[in-house]
């Protein structure tokens, strides 16, 4: 049989599969792949019956300019084709990568698991005018809905909807907040969050911790023995306090000689560097709190006799009185002395598995030692490498390692310790050899924040998932010259090298001139 017979009614499927595919996608407003294929089969049909079916044709194809046209209009349009059907993908199944060094685009790990593990559906409402939404906010927002299917969001303009605005105000006494989180029949309102101030990760990821919290946590800050006051100034801690605050929490003082019992309500108790030793009292209240099942968070400075020793032992914890000296040089390069050490090796712990190898100050601390005990099992939180040492003789003209005196590292300078109680309860207990890492000032830098907001929330709740994120900034890669350098650069690069360059130039032509 000729292929004629056949090539001259290609026109009919060709049609019919163009006719089918551009009905099926008006109709469902989805131009799938299927009703692509459908329709690109078509047009071959067509332009094949074309060719084959009007044999005066032939010549016209058979020409030279005929063949380098086609084949230029072929290439174009699979180019076209093939960046076409790649868009369609992309758009269908969208993937993204982010490539900056310090991932600013991308969720942190905390936030990832909190939205896979979200319980109920979270709605984050932002009030905004038609046109006015922060691309900042729409990017933030965007990043969560993509993690999770139990995270959405909507956007209400206040001009169109006011009966929208008159049910949140009362929701919150009167007041009109920008944003607002919904869960179940919880409505919390963003108040830390400014008319213009963007979303940011740590916010939103925290007031969804909170909102997911059925309980309000209290940690009670030990006072009366020159802690660390609760209120700004120096050496205050309204910082932390702060942050505590914002994640739910709810901070009380507590003075164990004006109370001698521990509330019932107490989560945490924060011992924050203590400056005079405990009455037995005190000491033996914490330590009834401990066997308990309480949680203590100890941050104890070097040189100070707090009278904790009864509590330490019982968990086989022992505070070095010497001092942390860095030889490594490193505190230069930021211009702090030897006695800070910078602390970049941390355990495998819930409060420090996403620290990698980021660093955290501890001006003027302390060796934390331990030993073994049958019922307590201890971590390494913060770790001093080889290049530090546990300093004796604080009082010399020079700071030199004796290694008859001194302890080489590394060691510790924070622990974290659990303890299973015959109640089936369980114990925690942090102690660090530093308190000023989180007071106001330090407690911003690097990763301060975060070894105190985590050991908090670890002490109290458990939780792997860790309310401390720290804000992604680019990496600063502005090159630092000094004078010299800048003006040997000037001179190099506007002078030297064109002259040199003019010169050689008129060498070359003066030789071949002659």
């Amino acid at each position: 049989m000729k292929p004629q017979l056949f090539t001259k009614y290609l026109y009919i499927p060709g049609l019919f599969l163009v006719t089918a595919a551009i009905v099926a996608g008006l109709i469902s407003q989805q131009w799938t792949t299927l009703y692509l294929a459908l329709f690109l089969s078509g047009i071959v049909c067509l332009i094949a019956w074309l060719i084959f079916s009007f044999p005066g044709l032939n010549k016209f194809w058979q020409r030279r300019s005929t063949k380098a046209s086609t084949e230029a209009l072929i290439a174009t349009a699979a180019v076209l084709t093939i960046l076409g059907f790649i868009n369609f993908l992309s758009v269908q199944y969208p993937i993204r990568k982010d490539f900056t060094e310090n991932a600013l685009f991308s969720l942190s790990p905390q936030t990832e698991r909190l939205l896979q593990n979200l319980q109920q559906p979270v709605k984050v409402i932002i009030f905004s005018k038609e046109g006015n939404i922060n691309p900042l906010d729409q990017e933030v927002i965007d990043n969560y809905k993509r993690k999770s299917p139990n995270f959405t969001y909507q956007f209400i303009d206040p001009d169109k909807q006011p009966g929208s605005v008159k049910d949140f105000k009362n929701k919150s006494g009167g007041k009109l907040y920008r944003v607002y989180l919904q869960s179940g029949e919880k409505t919390q309102p963003l108040t830390t969050l400014g008319e213009q101030e963007s979303l940011t990760e740590a916010k939103l990821t925290n007031a969804i911790a909170t909102l997911q919290n059925n309980q309000v946590l209290s940690a009670y800050f030990l006072q009366g023995h020159g802690e660390h006051s609760l209120q700004s100034g120096q050496g205050g801690m309204i910082q932390a306090v702060n942050s505590l605050t914002e994640k739910g929490y709810k901070i009380e003082p507590l003075n164990l000689v004006e109370t001698s019992t521990i509330p019932p309500d107490a989560a945490t108790i924060v011992v924050a560097g203590p400056k005079r030793k405990l009455f037995p009292q005190e000491v033996a209240a914490l330590k009834k709190y401990s066997e308990e099942g309480g949680n203590l968070l100890l941050m104890i400075d070097p040189e100070t006799d707090v009278g904790l020793e009864p509590l330490l032992e019982s968990w086989g914890v022992k505070l070095d009185r010497r001092l942390v000296i860095d030889g490594s040089g490193a505190g230069n390069l930021i211009g702090l002395g030897p006695a800070t050490p910078i602390i970049t090796n941390y355990g495998k712990h819930p409060i420090t598995q996403d620290f990698g190898n980021g660093i955290s100050l501890y001006p003027y601390s302390r060796p934390v030692g331990t030993s073994k005990m049958n019922d307590v099992e201890g971590v390494s939180l913060l770790i001093a490498n080889e290049k530090m040492w546990a300093e004796s003789n604080i009082t010399g003209q020079s700071v030199e390692f004796d290694p008859k005196t001194d302890l080489p590292g590394p060691f510790d300078i924070g622990v974290a310790l659990t303890r299973k109680l015959p109640s089936d309860k369980t114990a925690k207990l942090v102690v660090i050899g530093n308190s000023s890492f989180a007071t106001d000032g330090l407690f911003e830098q690097q990763l301060n924040g975060d070894v105190f907001l985590n050991s908090v929330q670890w002490l109290s709740t458990g939780q792997e998932q860790t309310l401390s994120i720290r804000p992604k900034q680019a990496q600063n890669r502005r090159l630092n010259l000094t004078p010299l350098q800048a003006n040997s650069i000037f001179w190099l690069s506007i002078v030297v090298i064109p002259l040199v360059s003019f010169i050689g130039a008129g060498v070359t032509w003066w030789r071949r001139s002659r």
